[in-house]
């Protein structure tokens, strides 16, 4: 695994690469939850396996380090991709977020503008409000959470059958989880959902079948955003059904092809 420098916080980002052919697809992952660990099998699949591939662990998940001065906002953690991307040179980046992270994408690319060649986004956070976990952990006191509900979420999660998201979890720093949490329902203004709308990108939006019925199918088209399903999966789609979702991604690439 690499290490970039945050300097600004004193603390590595954590990453995956795999050289490869056409533009860098960057992967950011969603909350509690680690890009090296929910995507390698997506990448290794023979629709994705000849591109290249960065996995990024945000700070406070997976590898990456967990600075106690770092906010963990969505703006925050935007901005360390921006930094990322922006010191390695690299150019024509498509971003791939699942759920926080297609919020962490949308402010990234709104940040780097012409940096970015398109955006895959899959089943994003784009209002406030939050979902169910992260209303859940963000109803408590953030030292409450630290203390009691981090530990009491990854068991709940176990006993429910997310035991993929609890080992995640178990590998993320409470406070971190609690903050974006909080930061997913406060929402940001512009909405992400109205950042999304005014990218002059390439932009699609991947969701699972078992999450359907969702208006956001219909209502993203209107935007000129394309928009796909992966069958037999819900929200966690790299866990689900990997190979289906790999071959959406590479169909948002194809459809992106001439840009």
């Amino acid at each position: 695994m690499r290490a970039y420098l945050l300097a600004a916080h004193d603390a590595d980002l954590r990453y995956l690469e795999r050289a490869g052919d056409g533009h860098p697809l960057v992967f950011i992952h969603g909350l509690g939850c680690a890009s090296s660990f929910e995507f390698p099998h997506v990448i290794s699949h023979p629709a994705l396996n000849q591109h290249h591939v960065i996995l990024v662990d945000l700070l406070g998940s997976g590898y990456s380090d967990r600075p106690v001065d770092f906010g963990y906002q969505v703006r925050e953690h935007a901005e360390t991709i921006v930094d990322f991307i922006q010191v390695k040179g690299l150019e024509q980046v498509v971003l791939v977020g699942h759920s926080m992270g297609g919020a962490v994408a949308i402010q990234a690319a709104t940040l780097l503008m012409s940096t970015i060649h398109s955006l895959i986004l899959l089943e994003p956070n784009l209002d406030s409000g939050g979902g169910v976990f992260s209303q859940a952990i963000a109803s408590l006191p953030e030292d409450t959470y630290v203390a009691e509900g981090h530990l009491k979420n990854i068991q709940e999660a176990r006993d429910s059958g997310y035991k993929a998201w609890a080992t995640t979890m178990q590998a993320s720093d409470s406070r971190a989880v609690h903050r974006e949490a909080v930061s997913l329902v406060d929402g940001c203004s512009p909405s992400w959902r109205t950042q999304l709308a005014s990218l002059d990108v390439p932009r699609s939006v991947i969701f699972g079948a078992l999450s359907l019925p969702d208006p956001d199918v219909d209502e993203l088209r209107t935007l000129g955003v394309s928009t796909l399903i992966v069958q037999n999966a819900g929200h966690s789609l790299a866990m689900e059904n990997p190979g289906g979702l790999a071959v959406a991604i590479s169909e948002s690439l194809s459809r992106t092809s001439d840009h």
